[in-house]
């Protein structure tokens, strides 16, 4: 058991320069860079008061603040009463692109809903929501 501590207390010593020398604190983090990237007009909208039994467009807009073309790769609603459109060429450095849910305002009564997107500047999908009240007609 004294043979394994050591051992193990070995390891970490040996690969502490390592580790220490890899992740400084100059490097940018991944969430920044990514955040740079895309610029969104709003992440969050409040449709308010929606009459029922008419689909509802929410429009989420972005602009490409990075170097390179983004591309939209998935957009995925959070529910089969929602569907979704967005820009399907590659956006240029310094130019807008949007994502558009259309939302079926069919049951009465208040409603959150997300959307998830995933560009080429990152594997995880950025959440998007929208929110409201449907008033029965």
């Amino acid at each position: 058991m004294k043979k394994l501590k050591i051992t193990a207390l070995l390891v970490v010593l040996a690969f502490s320069p390592f580790y220490a020398n890899v992740l400084t604190a100059d490097t940018p983090s991944i969430v920044k860079m990514v955040a740079d990237a895309i610029k969104w007009k709003s992440e969050s909208i409040d449709v308010g008061n929606i009459p029922q039994g008419k689909p509802k467009l929410i429009r989420f807009e972005f602009t490409n603040t990075s170097s390179k073309p983004i591309i939209i790769q998935n957009v995925a609603p959070s529910c089969g009463c929602t569907t979704a459109d967005y820009t399907k060429t590659p956006i240029q450095p310094g130019k807008k692109g949007f994502v558009e849910a259309s939302y079926n305002a069919a049951a009465a009564g208040p409603f959150m809903k997300t959307v998830n997107v995933t560009t080429s500047e990152s594997k995880t999908p950025k959440t998007l929501s929208f929110k409201g009240v449907v008033v029965a007609s």
